[in-house]
């Protein structure tokens, strides 16, 4: 069956949730490298060899929010920071320098900014923009509808807002005390304003196959540029400390997947899990884009590995370049993903 699916979905023909379970449990061997092999041609098909490298700025650890399976959630006793304006766009030039066509500008919902009503975030946009020129993401978790409207009207590209499941229950064991509709409101508002946007969903934090299938029926129709997949890290000092983390096969035939039923959008292959070991099998499963590229020595940190490969200077554009050049893969420059943005 799973043969038969991937030429349906190779024809352009949209799966029902029987078939995408099917390819969730592909073999390991010859059905998933099957999968695999149809993801990267389609890959190719749409982008050629380009891959597009993001840089990250997460410039706000600090966070109102309590969610059980984040290093940053609120009760979590840690070191945190507030980067302040001039760092910040320090850091934005130099990942500008070294080669990123787009820069993610991420935060935890930090009280401080939601008080300012946002203005030093818009003010801090405002001369990214002119110093960079570069599209830019805003990861600022659950914000006002004026607020998305100010962003839309500075011309930043991009609102990144990640239900990590769609199945209510367990997003509210997850999410405490957070609202699924007021989360998912909030991103189709940034899309109905013009925005581009990106949906994701996390892998071991208690969901199903079904679920996993749910989810990328639902990110099929949701008309999100970019879909992505990571899967669960345990950090030190969260509710979810001791459960295990997933088997990365599960993630990358998710990518695999959400690339033979979305041929044209932008998936990501996450520095943020395991680093730059991690990167290949990511981008061998259709992944297109490679997030997490941070400046060594900056003092920023990650999401789910808040250290790993950057100080050491592996989660660069130079650091990614030598993976693409093993695989027959190059950098996308900024006009070509302007052109697959269309901004």
């Amino acid at each position: 069956m799973i043969y038969k699916v991937i030429q349906k979905a190779r024809g352009g023909q949209p799966l029902n949730k029987a078939e995408v379970l099917s390819l969730l449990n592909a073999k390991e061997g010859e059905e998933a490298e099957a999968l695999y092999s149809a993801a990267r041609e389609i890959r190719k098909e749409r982008y050629g060899n380009k891959i597009f490298p993001y840089g990250f700025v997460y410039f706000s650890t600090w966070c109102r929010n309590n969610c059980n399976f984040c290093y940053y959630r609120r009760d979590n006793d840690i070191d945190r920071y507030r980067k302040d304006r001039s760092e910040i766009i320090d850091i934005a030039t130099k990942l500008c320098e070294s080669g990123v066509v787009l820069l993610d500008l991420t935060m935890g919902e930090d009280a401080t900014y939601h008080r300012e009503d946002f203005r030093a975030v818009f003010d801090m946009i405002k001369e990214i923009k002119q110093i960079t020129g570069l599209p830019l993401m805003i990861s600022p978790g659950v914000v006002s509808n004026d607020t998305i409207d100010k962003f839309a009207e500075l011309g930043v590209e991009w609102y990144a807002l990640y239900q990590e499941t769609h199945n209510r229950e367990l997003f509210s064991r997850l999410r405490i005390h957070q609202d699924y509709d007021e989360r998912m409101n909030a991103k189709l508002y940034a899309k109905s304003k013009g925005m581009l946007i990106e949906e994701g969903i996390m892998t071991g934090i208690g969901e199903t196959l079904s679920d996993i299938a749910d989810s990328m029926l639902f990110m099929n129709k949701l008309g999100a540029k970019q879909l992505r997949v990571m899967s669960f890290v345990p950090q030190k000092g969260i509710p979810m400390e001791h459960l295990g983390t997933p088997e990365r096969s599960l993630e990358y035939k998710v990518i695999a997947i959400l690339r033979l039923m979305n041929p044209e959008a932008l998936i990501p292959a996450s520095l943020d899990v395991d680093g730059i070991k991690g990167l290949k099998s990511r981008l061998d499963a259709g992944a297109n884009v490679i997030t997490s590229i941070i400046p060594p020595m900056s003092g920023l940190a990650g999401v789910a590995q808040n250290c790993m490969d950057i100080d050491d200077g592996h989660r660069t554009v130079e650091g990614v370049s030598v993976i693409l050049k093993e695989m027959g893969l190059v950098p996308g420059t900024l006009a070509e993903y302007r052109e697959v943005i269309g901004k």
